[in-house]
């Protein structure tokens, strides 16, 4: 990087003030943290825009914190970790704003079961998170005997009602982000992008993909319109149908509206030791080891407790069947919805310390996140900004969050990288 007060060009450490003249790494740490979140606000604001909602203090502090990311702007510690959890609490209010958004045009979202297979017709697959390009292609494809399929944080969107009223809404293909070479590849129809977390396409499958909205890619077709997804549809047409490929069931759909319609019978299993603990598993996804930590976790999780997941890290393990809380009919396994949809998971807990009378951090419930991009970032400073404490996360903690800033997230809200798997759960259930 290039240095504009010292005149040099740093590389490494070649530059002794590391470009950023006489700022420790800890202040850039927070400066890197900070814009990682905004990068995080900014995408769920821009959703919810999209969908007619905006906040004037939303808007006002992206402009605030954006100007202290500059690197010669504020070198205090302690006001850049006011600024964080700012932002934490600013996140909070884009993904309640965003989830207004979403019930508002699309119905609150119920439990629903979708089907993984793949139907003899053309089919398109639609991944991402953008439910607005989703439904304008549900609408241009009705009635023309072309399926339409969702895929990775896409899979919520059969829980809302206006969208699963399309019965070419076929199902859902594959699973998390960083699958997406061999699965697109496999598909065999159109893939249409809506959002973050595009891979760079092989030869296989390159000439099929479409971006919309925000993401685009070097020689991919990208669509400006959604209100004209002709190319799309017609690339569909011509490859025909596609290979039927039998497949599962997932679960989806239970969103804090659905969740707390059963708050009664919840409160009552808890109470009578039906229900014993809560654990909240999910994150985003990876390809890096000692992520299957988190399907040996869900695994083990002893049968009269509920696990909560949302996020693309769900697909380690939403594909098994943990059945019910014995004698009360309550899922074993709740998915929330996307990663915004964290926004539900914290209005489940809300509710639950209210029943009971406690403070959120003396609810029988563990939090164990798997790493992270942007929008998750945001939301782990939402977690902190609530003083949300004794999160696990894993399977390595970020290189933007220096030692001396992790450890102020340690000693203030009790943090902790995973561990040994057993060791861990064995810790969470004595909470």
């Amino acid at each position: 990087m290039y240095c504009n007060q010292c005149q040099q060009t740093a590389k490494g450490i070649a530059c002794t003030t590391r470009g950023v003249c006489g700022k420790d790494e800890d202040i850039q740490s927070q400066q890197e943290m900070l814009l990682y979140g905004l990068k995080g606000i900014a995408a769920y604001a821009y959703h919810a825009r999209e969908l007619g909602k905006r906040d004037d203090e939303v808007d006002a502090f992206m402009h605030e914190a954006l100007f202290k990311t500059l690197t010669n702007v504020d070198f205090s510690a302690s006001d850049l970790w006011k600024e964080i959890l700012k932002a934490g609490m600013m996140n909070y209010k884009a993904m309640l704003m965003l989830d207004a958004a979403h019930t508002e045009h699309f119905g609150a979202p119920t439990p629903t079961v979708v089907n993984t297979g793949v139907r003899k017709a053309p089919g398109i697959l639609v991944s991402g998170h953008d439910l607005l390009d989703l439904e304008e292609l549900l609408k241009q494809t009705e009635g023309t005997g072309i399926q339409v399929y969702t895929h990775g944080e896409m899979l919520p969107a059969h829980g809302y009602p206006q969208l699963r009223k399309y019965k070419h809404l076929a199902g859902n293909y594959g699973t998390a982000w960083q699958r997406q070479k061999t699965e697109f590849a496999e598909f065999g129809g159109p893939i249409l992008m809506t959002t973050n977390c595009v891979l760079i396409p092989p030869t296989s499958y390159k000439d099929r993909l479409y971006t919309i909205g925000v993401p685009a890619v070097e020689g991919v077709t990208h669509i400006a319109d959604r209100k004209d997804l002709s190319q799309v549809i017609e690339h569909a047409r011509r490859i025909g149908d596609l290979q039927e490929r039998k497949g599962g069931q997932l679960s989806t759909g239970f969103h804090h509206k659905a969740v707390l319609s059963l708050a009664p019978q919840i409160i009552e299993a808890v109470k009578t030791g039906k229900i014993k603990h809560f654990f909240l598993i999910g994150g985003c996804d990876g390809a890096t080891p000692g992520r299957d930590y988190y399907t040996m976790l869900a695994e083990k999780v002893p049968k009269d407790c509920v696990i909560l997941t949302l996020a693309c890290g769900k697909y380690r393990f939403n594909d098994k069947d943990f059945g019910t809380i014995e004698g009360t009919g309550i899922p074993r396994l709740l998915d929330i919805g996307q990663c915004n949809d964290t926004y539900s998971a914290i209005q489940i807990a809300l509710a639950l310390a209210q029943a009971f009378k406690v403070d959120v951090n003396q609810l029988p419930l563990s939090i164990v996140l798997s790493w992270f991009e942007q929008k998750a970032v945001a939301i782990v400073y939402t977690l902190l900004a609530l003083g949300i404490k004794n999160v696990r996360v894993g399977p390595t903690l970020p290189a933007f969050v220096s030692q001396k800033n992790w450890k102020f997230i340690q000693d203030n809200y009790g943090w902790m990288p995973i561990g040994d798997m057993d060791a861990d759960l064995k810790a969470m259930l004595k909470v």
